[in-house]
Order: C-alpha cells, then sequence, then structure tokens
C-alpha cells in the first residue's frame, strides 16, 4: 500500500544504526510515524529537522503497518529560524504540542494549513507571536474545545450587538463582558481586544493572549492526557 502527502516534520530520532523514526503532520493523514532509510545521514538529517515541509511518500504492507517514508523537502523553514532563539524555541514547543494532541491517521486539512502559515512566520521577527496566539486559538477549535468569544456568558450579549468583551471564564472558556465581569476579575482572564477583531495589538495584549491560549491548551488538551505545556511554550511570555 502506497499514499502520497505534504507534511510538516514534528520529530525525528534516531532508529537503529542509521535510519530515523520521522513522525509528521500530513495534510490528508495527520500524525503519521514512518522509518526513514538512512535518516541519519548527513542530507537526510537536515531535511528531517522540525518544522520544515517535506512531501512524504509512505508505504507499507498494510494501512496498520509502520510503513517507511521516501521524503522530498518542500520548504526548508528549520534554517530560516536558527538565529532566532525564541522563534525557534516557539516552533519546537509548538510541533512538541501537535505531536501529543494530534490524533492519529486523521487529516485536518484547515488545522494543516494554517500551521504552514504559522510555521513561515516564525522566520519574521514581531510578527509570529501574534499569529501563535490566533494560530493556538485555532487549535482548540479544530479539536473540538474551542473558545466562546463572540457572545457575554453572564448575559449572552453578542459582541456585534456592542457587548464590550474583555474577560473570560477559565471554566467554562466564554467571553464576559465589562459590567458582568468586574466583580469578579480576580477569578477571570483578561480577554486582549485583537483576539476578537478589536485594535491592534500592543505588546502587552500578545503577552495574555499567550496566556490565555496557554492556559486553555494546558487545561483543556494536554493534562487530560496526562502531559504539561512544553517547558519552552510554558515560559515564552516570559522571553518575550
Amino acid at each position: 500500500m502506497t499514499w502520497r502527502d505534504q507534511a510538516i516534520v514534528l520529530t525525528s530520532r534516531a532508529q537503529g544504526e542509521n535510519h530515523s523514526l520521522l513522525t509528521v503532520f500530513a495534510e490528508e493523514h495527520g500524525r503519521t510515524s514512518a522509518l526513514v532509510y538512512g535518516g541519519q545521514g548527513k542530507n537526510k538529517a537536515a531535511m528531517l529537522q522540525t518544522g520544515n515541509g517535506v512531501e512524504v511518500r509512505w508505504q507499507g504492507k498494510t494501512v496498520d503497518s509502520l510503513g517507511h517514508f521516501d521524503c522530498d523537502l518542500t520548504a526548508p523553514r528549520a534554517s530560516s529560524v536558527f538565529g532566532d532563539r525564541k522563534a525557534l524555541s516557539a516552533m519546537t514547543a509548538t510541533a512538541e504540542t501537535l505531536l501529543h494532541v494530534l490524533p492519529e491517521g486523521e487529516g485536518l486539512p484547515g488545522l494543516f494549513a494554517a500551521t504552514e502559515v504559522l510555521f513561515e512566520a516564525f522566520a519574521q521577527e514581531g510578527i509570529w507571536p501574534v499569529i501563535l496566539a490566533k494560530w493556538e486559538l485555532g487549535l482548540l477549535s479544530s479539536l473540538g474545545h474551542g473558545l466562546t468569544l463572540d457572545r457575554c456568558v453572564a448575559t449572552d450579549r453578542l459582541l456585534e450587538d456592542g457587548a464590550e468583551l474583555c474577560f473570560v471564564s477559565p471554566k467554562s472558556g466564554g467571553a464576559v463582558s465589562y459590567e458582568a465581569g468586574m466583580p469578579y476579575k480576580d477569578k477571570l482572564l483578561p480577554l486582549p481586544p485583537f483576539l476578537i477583531g478589536m485594535g491592534e495589538p500592543t505588546m502587552g495584549d500578545v503577552k495574555a493572549a499567550l496566556e490565555l491560549t496557554g492556559f486553555f491548551l494546558a487545561e483543556r488538551l494536554l493534562h487530560p492526557i496526562g502531559r504539561q505545556l512544553p517547558e519552552a511554550r510554558a515560559g515564552l511570555v516570559r522571553r518575550l
């Protein structure tokens, strides 16, 4: 059996003396692992760096077998962030998160396209933190744990009807208006305006957004499977 797909490298680790076990996020086949023969060789090892875009050709005896990949490099993204430690650690942490939460063998073309945009943006200093926060909201939504940021969960008033949404409930993941939330502001998370299309983000807004999305990534996706937010992601806000 064979198939071909576009993919993003999530991780590659040594298998035996010369081969590698490669795990990718493939557009139509989701999280998939397979052997790459000679993957520890100089040329192939460079291609199999986390974040790179590759075209993979999978071959195996049955659909459930491990199989092996033949790969061609399509987007050498890893090399573009080697000089930026913050971007490199954020890319690595994003790949690690995907490695844990993506369903095996299930294509998510919309999330895949958004992830390609994010990984391209890591090469653009000052831009990627904003895109990362929005991408993490999309990740939650794609996996069935999206936040409700278009209405106040306390009053049911919509943003489009003028609701002044300023907070997010850590329990429900729903937005809360200024009026309804002020008495409980110490128990709520701030909602940066740019996440709901209101104005341009300041650095303070970006940090608050990443605190918000990081909280829900941990609570809704990682803690239920016994995982923690990757260390590089947990410390990202402090390093920005």
